[in-house]
């Protein structure tokens, strides 16, 4: 079925842009790359052999025609505040499935508040977040729930290796932080919760053999948007390395550079992901290279599955909520290793 289809990918010449493309012509499908930048766009399709289409947020038109013929659309442009709604609007309107890379909090909670209605109602698929940040670590928080219908905490923590921001990481953060104003956010109880205080400072055991390692503590990322979405766990916390986040953090650091051929950087990563009821506990982690570049196969793979009908519900949705986890999951390798079998521990 995929031999041939068009997918237009909004944003195709940023950087995890340009492996989404790579990863869609691999798999059979014909990406068709769009965004504004006239020059941009048309270098990276000239490169691949595809049709280029300029298009742009404040030109409902040139979405229109950007997306005409496509039997979905991938968006890869940040800053997700500004590019979500209006291509969401012209997938609606074009009657295709829509799929994004945003790990802005944000945007990821208005597209959930904005259209789960209306998306419903009309049969459309609106998938955010599919990507390293929101889509990886919700698939795993499912497989590890298993036939768990709730559960009183989950803790995603990442350990990354190092982090060199991409300059749309860094221009999506700068647009979160003006949003969000002082301070930062945090799930408990159910709610959404504004603090003031600095992010605690911890300790996590990470799977061998990253071990024993400082994480900061409520490093809020999008997975604390997308778990709750599906899943009756009033508490959602995710961790990041300390390392990783001075990294990201500042100015200095430089943008990932290609360690081999498919333009992968020599990042590596490990997600531990930890769900607990009662006294029990269960376990899932995944391991790879370069977030960026993970994501293309994350969202190629959901795509596959949105279009040939092996999904479980409509409107918006996040991964786990979608998908079959374990078998999405699996689908991945070799772009990802994994432990799902770290099953239930009596406390």
């Amino acid at each position: 079925m995929k031999s041939g289809q068009q997918v237009a990918v909004f944003g195709a010449y940023g950087h995890t842009g340009r492996f989404v493309v790579a990863e869609l012509a691999a798999r059979g499908f014909v990406p068709v790359p769009s965004g504004r930048d006239a020059q941009a766009v048309e270098k990276l399709a000239s490169g691949f052999g595809l049709e280029a289409r300029v298009a742009s947020v404040e030109d409902p038109a040139s979405l229109d025609q950007a997306l005409a013929g496509a039997a979905a659309v991938i968006n890869c442009a940040g800053p997700f505040a500004s590019t979500t709604g209006p291509v969401i609007e012209a997938a609606l309107r074009a009657r295709i499935p829509y799929l994004d890379v945003a790990a802005e909090l944000e945007a990821n909670l208005d597209t959930f508040t904005r259209y789960r209605e209306r998306a419903r109602s009309a049969g459309a698929v609106i998938v955010p977040a599919m990507a390293f940040f929101g889509g990886l670590g919700d698939l795993l928080a499912t497989a590890a729930m298993g036939d768990w219908t709730g559960a009183d905490e989950a803790h995603i923590a990442y350990a990354l290796s190092s982090w060199h921001p991409t300059a749309g990481t860094r221009l999506s953060g700068a647009i979160s932080r003006e949003r969000r104003g002082a301070g930062r956010l945090r799930y408990r109880r159910g709610q959404w919760e504004h603090r003031t205080d600095d992010a605690p400072t911890l300790e996590w055991k990470f799977p061998d053999p990253v071990g024993l390692r400082p994480v900061i503590g409520e490093f809020t990322m999008a997975d604390v948007v997308t778990v709750p979405q599906h899943l009756s766990i009033p508490d959602v916390t995710t961790y990041m390395t300390a390392e990783a986040v001075r990294d990201v953090a500042s100015p200095h650091t430089p943008a990932p550079t290609a360690a081999d051929s498919s333009g992968r950087s020599d990042q590596t990563f490990l997600i531990d992901v930890v769900v607990r009821s009662g006294g029990a506990e269960r376990r899932a982690t995944a391991h790879g290279q370069d977030i960026y570049a993970v994501t293309a196969p994350l969202v190629a793979e959901a795509l596959e599955r949105v279009l040939t009908g092996r999904t479980k519900t409509v409107g918006v949705a996040s991964a786990g909520e979608i998908f079959d986890a374990p078998d999405f999951l699996r689908a991945l390798a070799p772009h990802i290793s994994l432990d799902l079998d770290r099953r239930i521990q009596t406390a």
